[in-house]
């Protein structure tokens, strides 16, 4: 019982508690240009031309007003129509994860090196897309959604504009959560015509089985749903002081700072702790409380579906039924070119969990279906890993060029 009160102490502690009114902004121009402008401290200018390649930062406005920032690396020494590739984030994190590791062995920069056409998605909430056109950020309509929003409204905007953008269909890649937005969208038959192919990192589709003992003691002790209650609508993992805290930790030589992420993710094998701090000057990032809500729901039912109101009235008055919705599996493409990547220590992305999406996918075309297991890998292993490059990228992009 001490166990279980500390890390929900962890959780509450290591929460900004953000208590969202219901201000609002005045509307900003309903026309928004393509290119954003550039800002002296935005990944463009502080992460990507500072390396030598070219970049430009984007913006997309979603049918429900969110506005996202992407950032767009050009291909290298590449003109011409090279294809498009869309990088997704997972959870508590943002564009910038693709960017952690040193250029010669990060996945944005190798695509770039390889001729693609490398576009970088920023979920709604995170740092450099924390805008809306009709609410502020700190009003409770503007955190007012969980990853069904992303599914119905971010993925489109993003695949919608890139392919606006280049005339042609793309490649996606998705870390974690960003393959759970992927994986919904496709088993409704949502963007499969601006669609090449699909690599998923760490898949996450059910949820039933991980041994994250954070992550399914939260679940479990209802965590979430108390702060939404207490009127807390941004989950934030990154208060000013829990950072310093973090960061002055990490430069002590007795501490294996990489043991930080172990109580959510699993023992990554591949990590190097001197990342630390890299990557605590950027990540984590907030989400939804709803949003953990509804992760949360999957954990405890061991299902895939929307959210659920937990109100019969509430789920006919939002759907139509009086059970929220399942996004089945089952129903993705056979045709559908799949690269899947998991590991064996991912506290997150459970083998037991990975081997129910793969039974899903049993009747996929076997020429269109590649799977990874990498037995040493946790989560975070396949976007900071220092053998990823080898391990799970040049696979990848090797699956890629086949497409």
């Amino acid at each position: 019982m001490a166990k279980i009160s500390l890390s929900i102490t962890l959780v509450i502690l290591l929460c900004g508690l953000t208590l969202a009114s219901r201000t609002k902004m005045l509307p900003l121009s309903s026309t928004i240009t393509a290119l954003a402008p550039e800002l002296s401290d935005g990944v463009c200018s502080s992460l990507v031309k500072t390396q030598g390649y070219a970049c430009e930062e984007h913006l997309v406005t979603t049918k429900d007003g969110y506005v996202l920032n992407m950032q767009r690396i050009l291909p290298r020494g590449k003109p011409g129509n090279s294809i498009p590739v869309v990088l997704q984030h997972g959870l508590f994190m943002d564009g910038v994860t693709w960017l952690l590791l040193p250029p010669s062995q990060s996945l944005a920069f190798l695509l770039a090196d390889n001729g693609f056409d490398v576009w970088i998605a920023n979920s709604r909430g995170t740092k450099y897309s924390h805008q809306h056109t009709s609410f502020s950020s700190n009003s409770s309509d503007y955190w007012n959604w969980s990853w069904d929003e992303l599914v119905a409204y971010d993925l489109p905007a993003t695949f919608e504009y890139v392919h606006d953008q280049t005339r042609q269909k793309l490649h996606y890649v998705g870390h974690s959560q960003g393959t759970l937005v992927a994986l919904a969208a496709f088993s409704k038959d949502q963007q499969l015509d601006k669609l090449r192919s699909a690599a998923l990192l760490c898949p996450i589709a059910y949820v039933g089985q991980m041994t994250s003992p954070v992550a399914k003691k939260a679940a479990d002790n209802f965590i979430a749903e108390s702060l939404y209650k207490l009127g807390v609508f941004e989950f934030s993992l990154k208060g000013g002081s829990v950072v310093k805290f973090l960061k002055d930790m990490c430069k002590s030589t007795s501490v294996d700072c990489t043991n930080l992420f172990t109580s959510f993710t699993g023992p990554n094998c591949c990590v190097n702790p001197l990342m630390m701090n890299t990557f605590l000057d950027h990540e984590p990032q907030p989400t939804a409380t709803k949003n953990m809500i509804h992760l949360s729901q999957m954990i405890r039912e061991g299902t895939i579906s929307m959210f659920d109101y937990e109100n019969q009235d509430e789920n006919i008055r939002h759907y139509g039924q009086s059970t929220p919705p399942i996004y089945d599996m089952t129903r993705l493409p056979n045709e559908l070119p799949l690269f899947v990547s998991y590991g064996g220590a991912d506290a997150l992305s459970d083998v037991k969990d990975v081997q129910l999406l793969l039974e899903s996918l049993k009747d996929h075309d076997a020429d269109k279906l590649v799977v990874q297991y990498r037995n040493d890998y946790a989560h975070a292993d396949f976007v900071m890993g220092q053998n990823a490059r080898q391990d799970v990228y040049e696979p990848l992009i090797s699956f890629f060029k086949l497409q």
